[in-house]
């Protein structure tokens, strides 16, 4: 136990001295391992995990979601998306903010990442509200905040990748996320007009669009809507029909989401040579960091299992006599406080190994502390000081400051925060539609 509380200790310090998180779980882990057992077992240990992650079958359905996001983004399904959330919306006070969130809803479904989500619908979203006077600080927020739901409306790469650690099915992780998910987009909604009712200015009013306008811009998202039905329809066996007998697995789901935007990419004429090797690149890019972060976690988990941290969390849990609903909260409580020093993949990679095995040993269900743990990561991305969405945000709208947007941001994570709770003291509704498979 004080062995895994110091390496714990090791790798915030490294962190904090700006060492690449995957590096410093995977050092400490290496050290720690060593010191348990030996330095032959550690290289031994780590050598292993780096050839069977390379092997891993299973792993190959995070570069072919970052390849659907990608492509997806080339083929300009945002601006569609933003359209019709536009039609629909963009006549009421604050209404190309809620705009800007339904259509960052919608985004997530075919992308899966919030950086991605963040930066993409800020290009689209932020040129109109400025047109119509929108304050930057309710601007920059909605896009931040909208931006956050990419990593739980799935297909999520974060869900993805806490299902291959915890051994959970990927499928039950993915469908559990669309409720939190719809919650989510609702609460913004209510930031929105939290934020306007407070100060009328911030948001007004934009241009009515009459039904024969809103027709024609759901028809066309059809693309959209036939992307996100061929990955999540086969992954659940929507196809599964006579003639027919498709289900697909979430690597082959993958696979076909990948085929599927790299088609409609194409057909709508956004794919260059020069566009595909740039899409290519960058997935290979972020798949090689995601698995160093994902070696250098496994590495420190092994370390922390041989020193028995789960086992003497477990036994100091049932010493002092606390209940299981009290000891989520200080898990909570201190993803919540880890959320202000860490990114949100480096923050569920070090405490999962930690305090999955705690939170299974107390009857709770691993599906729904999955999307627990996603819904503390997404306060994560907008909370100061990290923040990484802001900061994404920062980087694409240079002349809004970072103070700015967090000042703006205050009211959504607040409305996360109710829906957290209402996520952990009603888990009936993560649980609703996993359940019912």
């Amino acid at each position: 136990m004080v062995e895994s509380l110091i390496g714990f200790a090791a790798v915030l310090v490294l962190v904090l001295l700006r060492l690449p998180i995957a590096f410093a779980m995977g050092v400490v882990g290496m050290v720690g391992y060593a010191y348990e057992t030996s330095t032959a077992g550690a290289i031994s240990m780590s050598g292993r995990l780096l050839i069977d992650t390379a092997q891993d079958y299973g792993l190959s359905v995070v570069p072919l979601f970052i390849l659907m996001g990608l492509l997806v983004n080339k083929g300009g399904l945002s601006r569609e998306l933003y359209q019709v959330s536009y039609a629909f919306l963009g006549h009421l006070r604050g209404g190309l903010a809620m705009a800007t969130i339904v259509a960052c809803g919608g985004f997530s479904a075919i992308c899966g990442s919030s950086l991605a989500t963040a930066a993409t619908m800020s290009k689209v979203a932020m040129p109109q509200m400025r047109r119509f006077g929108y304050a930057d600080s309710l601007s920059t927020a909605s896009i931040a905040a909208g931006g956050t739901l990419g990593i739980l409306i799935p297909p999520s790469v974060i869900l993805v990748i806490y299902g291959l650690l915890t051994e959970t099915s990927i499928g039950k992780l993915f469908i559990a996320g669309i409720v939190p998910g719809a919650v989510g987009i609702l609460f913004y909604l209510f930031a929105v007009k939290f934020t306007v009712a407070r100060n009328p200015e911030a948001g007004p009013a934009g241009e009515r669009t009459d039904w024969k306008g809103r027709l024609a811009a759901v028809r066309d998202v059809w693309a959209v809507l036939l992307l996100f039905f061929l990955v999540i329809g086969g992954l659940y066996g929507l196809f599964n029909f006579w003639p027919i007998h498709l289900t697909f697995s979430p690597t082959e789901a993958a696979g076909m989401g990948a085929m599927g935007a790299f088609l409609i990419a194409l057909a709508r004429g956004g794919l260059s040579f020069k566009a595909v090797k740039e899409v290519l690149f960058e997935t290979s890019y972020t798949t090689a960091s995601l698995f160093a972060v994902l070696i250098g976690a496994w590495i420190f988990s092994n370390f922390v299992n041989i020193a028995g941290m789960p086992e003497a969390l477990l036994a100091l849990v049932n010493q002092a006599g606390f209940p299981p609903m009290v000891v989520i909260l200080l898990i909570l409580v201190v993803y919540l406080l880890l959320g202000c020093v860490f990114e949100s993949l480096s923050m569920l990679l070090l405490t999962v190994p930690i305090f999955f095995p705690l939170v299974i040993s107390l009857g709770f269900d691993p599906v729904w502390f999955g999307i627990i743990v996603v819904v503390v990561t997404e306060i994560s991305l907008i909370t100061p000081p990290v923040g990484l969405n802001v900061f994404v945000l920062r980087g694409v709208v240079e002349d809004v400051s970072t103070g700015t947007i967090f000042k703006g941001v205050t009211p959504f994570w607040a409305f996360d925060i109710l829906r957290l709770a209402l996520m952990v003291l009603v888990p009936w509704l993560v649980l609703v539609l996993p359940n019912s498979m």
